[in-house]
C-alpha cells in the first residue's frame, strides 16, 4: 500500500479511537551498492527498507509504535499499540508535537539522476581503471565502490503538520594501492554528486598521488611543535567530538558544555557552523524530525559558543527554543540530536600562506583510532597518526607511526589560523563533518 493511502487509514483510526494528538512518521531507502576489485565486481548489494512509527500523547504521556506493514489491518493496530504503550507509561517527561503553517526554507539542490545498474556496475569498473591507469606503481589491493540511494521522509500530525522530501545521493569511494620495493602506501577519497558527469580519471591520479606522497614516510622525533590539520583530519576530529555540542548529552552530564553558552569556548579565529542547506552536502533539509524548520546556525561565534543543538524536548528543558536539530537514526528509534552539516567556518588564507610561518612542525593528514583514543566527555585523544613535516614553512618529508595527544577544547582554544580550503571530505549523507586547513599553535607529537 502506499504511503499516502496508509496515512489516511491511520488517520482514520486515531479519530475513531478518540486520539487528539498523534504523529505519523514514515521514512523510506532505496539504495544498491557495487563495489570492484582486479577489474571485477566484488559485491553488489541491493536494498529496499523503511516503515513508519505512530506517536500520539494519552493522558499527558507518549506512546509509539512502528510497523514495516502498510495495510488497511496495520492501520488500525498500529493505533491501538501506541495508545496502550502510552497507557502503561510511569514517565513524567515532557512531550511535544510541532505545529503546522510553519515557514520552511526552499532547498536548491542540483537534481541527481539515480543511475540503473547496469550502469552502476560500469562506472565501478572506470573509476577502478582509472586508479590503475595512473601509476606504474599502483598494485593489487585498488578498489571502486559505487553507492546510489533514494530517501524518502514525511511527516503528519493532528496540529496540521503535512510535510514531505525525498533526496537522491549517488556517490564513489575511490581507494588505491601503491607499491615501491617491499612499501605499501594507500590513499582513499569520498566523493558525492552526479556520477554521469564526475571525473574519474581525475579522481584516479589523485588518490594516487596521494598515496605515493606517503612513501617512504619516516617516524619523526617527540616533540611539543605546532600542528596543522588537513581538511580531513580535522573533520574526523570535529565529527568525534560534536556530540559535546548536543544539549541532549549536556543535560544528561555527557558534555562539559552544560550552561556555558554565551561564554569563550575557543580562539577568535574559530566559528563552527551547523548549516542544513550548506552547498557542499548531497542532501540539504528543510525540516528536522520532529518537522520543525531547518537554520543556519553559528554554534561557536569567534570564539564564543552560542548555543548547543536541541531539539523539542532538550530545548523545553533549556527555556529555550528549538534549533531544528532533531533526529531518528531510522523510522522506529527514539528523536536525539544531531548535526547537519557540522563544520569550522573557513578564513581568508591559503592553505600554503597558513603554513609559511612554521618553521618546524607537523602536518597531520590522517588520524586513527577515533573509537579507542578519544574521550568526548573530558576531550582528551592519543591518536596514531600520519603526514608530513614541515620545515621552513613548506610541507617535506612524509612521516608516519606517531602519536598527537591533546585535549579538545585546549585544541579549540590553541587554533591560531583558519585556511579558506572548507570541506566535507566524507559528505555522503544528510550528516556531514567539514573543515579548511587549520593551524594550531602547539600539540605534543610522540614518535622516535
Amino acid at each position: 500500500m502506499e504511503f499516502a493511502a496508509f496515512k489516511t487509514l491511520v488517520v482514520r483510526a486515531a479519530q475513531e479511537l478518540g486520539i487528539a494528538d498523534y504523529e505519523l512518521y514514515y521514512q523510506t531507502s532505496e539504495q544498491a551498492e557495487v563495489s570492484t576489485f582486479r577489474h571485477e565486481i566484488q559485491s553488489f548489494s541491493s536494498a529496499v527498507d523503511g516503515g513508519v512509527c505512530f506517536r500520539c500523547i494519552v493522558n499527558g504521556r507518549m506512546g509509539y509504535a512502528s510497523t514495516e506493514a502498510l495495510s488497511e489491518a496495520e492501520a488500525e493496530q498500529l493505533v491501538r499499540r501506541a495508545a496502550d504503550n502510552a497507557s502503561v507509561l510511569e514517565t513524567d517527561d515532557p512531550v511535544f508535537l510541532g505545529e503546522g503553517g510553519q515557514s520552511y526554507q526552499k532547498v536548491e539542490a542540483p537534481e541527481v539522476a539515480m543511475p540503473d545498474t547496469e550502469t552502476l556496475v560500469a562506472l565501478a569498473l572506470k573509476a577502478e581503471q582509472a586508479i590503475y591507469d595512473a601509476h606504474p606503481s599502483v598494485t593489487d589491493g585498488c578498489s571502486a565502490q559505487m553507492v546510489k540511494q533514494r530517501t524518502n521522509l514525511a511527516i503528519t500530525n493532528s496540529k496540521g503538520m503535512d510535510l514531505h522530501y525525498e533526496g537522491v545521493l549517488t556517490a564513489v569511494v575511490a581507494q588505491a594501492v601503491v607499491q615501491e620495493g617491499e612499501e605499501l602506501s594507500d590513499s582513499y577519497e569520498v566523493r558525492a554528486g552526479d556520477l554521469s558527469s564526475m571525473d574519474l580519471d581525475g579522481l584516479g591520479r589523485l588518490v594516487v598521488d596521494q598515496a605515493r606522497a606517503k612513501l617512504n614516510a619516516q617516524v619523526p622525533e617527540t616533540a611539543v611543535c605546532p600542528v596543522v590539520f588537513s581538511p580531513e583530519a580535522m573533520a574526523d576530529l570535529l565529527a568525534c567530538y560534536s556530540v559535546v555540542f548536543s544539549a541532549e548529552k549536556a543535560q544528561k552530564g555527557l558534555s562539559k558544555l552544560q550552561g556555558k553558552e554565551g561564554t569563550l569556548l575557543a580562539a577568535p579565529v574559530v566559528t563552527l557552523v551547523d548549516d542544513p542547506f550548506c552547498k557542499l552536502s548531497p542532501l540539504p533539509m528543510p525540516f528536522d524530525a520532529e518537522g520543525s524548520p531547518t537554520v543556519r546556525k553559528e554554534v561557536v561565534s569567534g570564539g564564543k559558543l552560542m548555543t548547543l543543538l536541541h531539539n523539542r524536548k532538550t530545548a523545553a528543558v533549556a527555556g529555550v527554543s528549538t534549533t531544528g536539530n532533531a533526529s531518528k537514526a531510522g523510522y522506529d528509534a527514539p528523536v536525539s540530536v544531531r548535526p547537519f552539516n557540522f563544520y569550522l567556518a573557513p578564513g581568508d588564507q591559503t592553505p600554503e600562506e597558513l603554513m609559511a610561518g612554521v618553521e618546524q612542525g607537523v602536518y597531520i593528514d590522517a588520524v586513527n583510532g577515533l573509537h579507542a583514543g578519544a574521550n568526548p566527555i573530558s576531550g582528551d585523544f592519543s591518536l596514531q597518526s600520519g603526514g608530513f613535516l614541515i620545515e621552513h614553512g613548506k610541507k617535506t618529508v612524509p612521516v608516519k607511526s606517531f602519536t598527537v595527544a591533546g585535549n579538545f577544547y585546549e585544541l579549540l582554544e590553541r587554533i591560531t589560523a583558519v585556511a579558506n580550503d572548507l570541506k566535507l571530505p566524507g559528505a555522503a549523507g544528510v550528516t556531514n563533518f567539514g573543515s579548511p586547513t587549520v593551524l594550531v599553535r602547539e600539540l605534543s607529537i610522540a614518535g622516535k
